[in-house]
């Protein structure tokens, strides 16, 4: 078996036992990523270099017979809105193209304490908005499985390459299910942990209140391993949990006795395509095989969650956005064409317009600055954002939207006091082709239907896969715990993966 089809876990139980180098390995993925990634477009960096000095010096490092980080010599992937001091971080945006942190985010600080190594930068729709990874300034991600499908977003790349097995793990983040959809559409693990558990300091933010950082991996196993190294507080960002982490890595092969899922009615039913609901409930029936016990439950206030979420998400949006000016941060626009631009309105008379009536230069600047730096979905949402948050609407749409909030929080606390854990689709639809929802903005907001509302509650949740279309797609299940019940989430999730082999097949045809 060549080395890129094994999982971390076991990739990292050779490392320790030196039947691999960190050398040898990192020279493996970035040969599999040289020959891949030209058709997938999962990395917008990938740092050769400085991966391979980062092996080496592990590797002397274990020769010598140091003391090494959980991760020491694994590859790990990052999606680019995570900051890395003075590599470039873009949120795959022309706003950010030549944006150069001075600081690594929390997470990257815990993963060079590990002795990870970071092997590049994956793609995202930009500013991780969006459900597709199309929306990205540079180019489009492909689904691995099939390089005219989506692989879901925003954290397609990350989820993208390690289906294509050009990194063992990445770190991605989940706003509404930008970690859940696209481990669904690509055929591997993703989990969004409780808003809180993971830190969220240089995390260049979307919405703040519904961002969260959590792992994409072959498997719960894997998961368990990365999520074990993120997770913990942080004393920078005023949200993080100030509790312990368990070891996850060391539970989470231990099956869960008296498992009660619930399955929401509003779930399996209009708008469910039906492979889609054929899986899940082939799902549910291996569950009961291992002895669990399925309940129909109901989340009465989901059907408002999308709604919801994509107030509340672009009011935050529109407050977090609002630095990129071109003057304090992101892209200024050509200032020389901007005067050439006015001196020939003036001189041309502004084609009826009187002069006075002109932006001032500053104002001009800024509106340029903005319009040449956001893709149209950023606009969208900005705009969006903006009119919900301006004078005689705020009532109407953002407070609104908060007491909303709480009654989806509440019918998830209601849920927990019947059930385990939650179980039922990630998304509605099996990948979809690349271009045909991108002019649709709310078909493709629809695709946040069965993920949204774990992010509006705080919840933690999981997306691993369950199956395939008829046409080679993979088909995903989705499970939610109570806040901080991740330790739960990933022995439901490895429960599963220990009577099925679907998290074990791999595209075909990228060589």
């Amino acid at each position: 078996m060549a080395l890129v089809e094994a999982t971390a876990t076991e990739l990292l139980q050779r490392l320790q036992t030196r039947q691999i180098s960190a050398v040898e390995l990192t020279q493996e993925y970035l040969q599999r990523i040289e020959r891949v990634d030209g058709r997938v477009r999962a990395f917008l960096q990938v740092e050769a270099q400085s991966a391979l000095e980062r092996s080496a010096r592990i590797d002397r490092r274990r020769q010598a017979g140091e003391s090494l980080g959980r991760l020491a010599g694994l590859p790990v992937a990052l999606k680019d809105v995570i900051c890395t001091e003075g590599g470039r971080t873009t949120c795959a945006s022309k706003m950010l193209a030549e944006f150069r942190p001075p600081y690594d985010a929390a997470v990257v600080e815990r993963l060079k304490q590990a002795d990870a190594i970071l092997i590049g930068k994956t793609n995202l729709d930009e500013f991780a908005m969006g459900s597709t990874t199309e929306t990205s300034a540079w180019a489009p991600t492909s689904n691995p499985w099939d390089l005219s499908r989506v692989p879901g977003g925003s954290s397609g790349g990350g989820a993208a390459c390690v289906a294509a097995r050009m990194a063992p793990l990445s770190v991605g983040t989940d706003t509404g299910g930008s970690i859940r959809q696209p481990a669904a559409f690509c055929g591997i693990t993703g989990m969004k942990p409780t808003y809180g558990r993971v830190s969220r300091y240089g995390l260049i933010a979307f919405a703040s209140s519904l961002d969260q950082i959590g792992p994409l991996a072959r498997t719960a196993e894997d998961a368990a391993l990365l999520l074990e190294v993120l997770a913990g507080h942080d004393p920078r960002d005023s949200t993080s949990a100030d509790l312990p982490v368990p070891a996850y890595s060391q539970t989470v092969a231990q099956p869960l006795e008296g498992l009660t899922l619930g399955v929401v009615r509003e779930h399996l039913g209009e708008g469910l395509d039906g492979e889609v609901e054929a899986a899940v409930r082939e799902a549910l029936r291996v569950y009961q095989s291992l002895g669990a016990r399925v309940k129909e439950i109901s989340l009465p206030h989901n059907r408002y969650a999308i709604a919801t979420y994509y107030v509340i998400g672009s009011c935050e949006a529109s407050s977090n956005l609002a630095r990129y000016d071109g003057a304090h941060y992101g892209y200024r626009t050509d200032e020389p064409t901007m005067r050439a631009e006015r001196a020939a309105q003036r001189q041309a008379g502004t084609g009826g317009k009187q002069t006075s009536d002109l932006d001032p230069p500053l104002v001009e600047m800024y509106r340029r600055s903005r319009a040449e730096g956001f893709g149209a979905e950023v606009k969208r949402r900005v705009m969006l954002g903006t009119y919900a948050l301006s004078h005689g609407y705020y009532d109407a749409y953002y407070l609104k939207a908060l007491k909303v909030r709480r009654l989806i929080r509440n019918d998830f606390d209601q849920a927990f006091q019947q059930v385990d854990l939650i179980a039922g689709p990630v998304t509605p639809t099996p990948p979809y082709r690349l271009g045909e929802k991108v002019e649709d903005p709310l078909a493709m907001y629809l695709g946040d239907l069965y993920t949204a509302s774990a992010n509006l509650a705080g919840i933690t949740a999981l997306a691993m896969p369950c199956g395939f279309s008829r046409h080679g797609l993979p088909l995903g299940l989705q499970l939610q715990g109570p806040p901080l019940e991740e330790e739960r989430l990933l022995r439901a999730a490895a429960m599963y993966q220990t009577a099925t082999d679907w998290h074990q097949r791999q595209p075909a045809g990228l060589d």
